[in-house]
């Protein structure tokens, strides 16, 4: 058991890069928005949003490698893929160039919210897979926070080049965490799937079994695989219950409006009144909040189970973005807006961040899991990257007068998350406590009987 948690944090680790990756632009929005003289069109398509269509790109793609080559090789491409665009984001000398390496960092990205959750999935047993493949959710979070801290000790470091800085020092962690990669073991179920080695697999399950029950386990994932070796298209009727699940999911992840908060975060508390100077600052309680409570969703998820803290959630996510757009439009207290803030980013980690990346690894069969996977995770970064689009028309457009302009947008968000409220009582399955195997038995039948 001791190397199946070391094996899952290395792996997870992959989640710190891809928290600290999209958030760190936080920091460097503004200087660089002044700097090139960027029109809200140039600032949304080539600044903020770019790293999110790489990672659109990584997250259809990612599929691919990570059955072809394997969850162990795609992870080690993910961290060259994160130091490359470090560097080269801290040495861009034009916006277009920039935008190609947050690009590639986006791919990383994409690629990573693939193949990480499918191989911490597949290296554990049903009673720890919740919270050992939410591991790669806190260490986003954590990733997210350590961003916002790195943004607030680089500013003033190197005056107009702080921003430089902020995102060029994210190498040194992709660079450790490709070097750690490189020990972990192939994923078991992708060995027997490759039909590659049976016995290499077989070691593997010693680690999570008894001897005898990792046997019987390699026997079962064999036959399970065997059975539909030649139907594993994903796009077929019998798994379009599994699909409009992972689309469902992902799509409201991100109609809560948690990219709409995280990523600009700094620009919205300055506007808001809580201080230019301290916005980045107080983008760091932010951070703590969602790791907080990321730590506590993720020692309840094999407890409560995944419904329940989607629902219990949703509940925060509705009265949070209420009292949000409630602050906004009656211009009230700037600390109480941050307090409805904190609650919503809460909502956010206890429930949607704690669940998204589990759900979406169970939930599909051996044979097309990778697919799956890249369909729910391509669902979620395509809505991320519109939404991040269109923010700075919204944003920059509104400010010196933002608190009277912005406050619609969280009534809209609330009524999503309505929606999700409804859609998780009424159509969401529990998945905790079943392995992998019998799930996809159970979430299939019951896919036939309402086709």
């Amino acid at each position: 058991m001791k190397d199946i948690i070391k094996w899952s944090i290395t792996v997870a680790l992959a989640g710190f890069l891809f928290g600290f990756d999209t958030v760190v632009i936080s920091g460097a929005n503004t200087p660089i928005k002044e700097l090139w003289r960027l029109s809200p069109f140039m600032h949304g398509t080539f600044i903020m949003s770019m790293a999110l269509w790489g990672t659109v790109a990584g997250s259809l793609l990612g599929s691919i490698p990570t059955k072809r080559l394997g969850r162990k090789k795609t992870l080690f491409w993910i961290g060259v893929l994160f130091f490359i665009s470090a560097v080269g984001c801290a040495l861009s000398t034009d916006p277009y160039l920039f935008s190609f390496f947050r690009f590639i960092g986006g791919v990383g990205v994409g690629v990573s919210s693939v193949a990480a959750p499918i191989y911490i999935s597949e290296i554990t047993t049903a009673n720890n897979r919740g919270k050992l493949t939410a591991l790669y959710q806190s260490c986003i979070v954590f990733g997210i926070l350590i961003a916002f801290i790195s943004n607030w000790l680089l500013k003033g470091f190197d005056g107009a080049n702080d921003w430089r800085w902020m995102l060029g020092v994210e190498a040194i962690p992709a660079l450790l965490y490709t070097l750690m990669i490189m020990k972990v073991p192939n994923s078991p179920r992708w060995l027997v799937l490759q039909k590659k080695d049976s016995e290499g697999a077989l070691q593997v399950l010693y680690k999570m079994y008894d001897p005898a029950s990792a046997k019987a386990k390699l026997e079962e994932i064999q036959m399970n695989i065997s059975t539909v070796q030649n139907k594993d298209k994903l796009f077929q009727k019998k798994y379009s219950k599994l699909l409009w699940l992972a689309f469902l999911i992902a799509f409201f992840n991100q109609l809560s409006g948690i990219n709409f908060v995280l990523y600009y975060a700094p620009q919205i508390l300055e506007q808001a009144g809580l201080g230019g100077a301290e916005s980045l600052f107080n983008s760091i309680a932010i951070g703590i909040v969602n790791l907080i409570f990321t730590i506590i969703g993720v020692r309840l998820i094999d407890k409560l189970g995944r419904k329940q803290l989607i629902i219990i959630g949703s509940i925060g996510y509705i009265i949070s973005l209420i009292m949000v757009g409630v602050c906004f439009q009656m211009k009230l207290d700037s600390t109480l807006l941050l307090t409805f803030i904190c609650l919503f980013v809460a909502s956010h980690a206890i429930g949607q961040g704690a669940v998204i990346w589990v759900f979406i690894s169970e939930i599909f069969p051996n044979s097309v899991r990778a697919y799956g996977q890249s369909w729910g995770t391509s669902t979620h970064w395509v809505f991320a990257a519109i939404i991040t689009l269109i923010t700075p028309f919204f944003i920059d457009k509104a400010e010196g007068i933002l608190r009277n302009d912005l406050w619609y947008i969280y009534y809209f968000f609330a009524g999503m998350m309505v929606l999700q409220l409804i859609w998780a009582v009424t159509k969401m399955p529990e998945t905790k406590g079943k392995s992998l195997e019998a799930l996809e038995k159970e979430l299939l039948l019951k896919n036939e009987q309402t086709t």
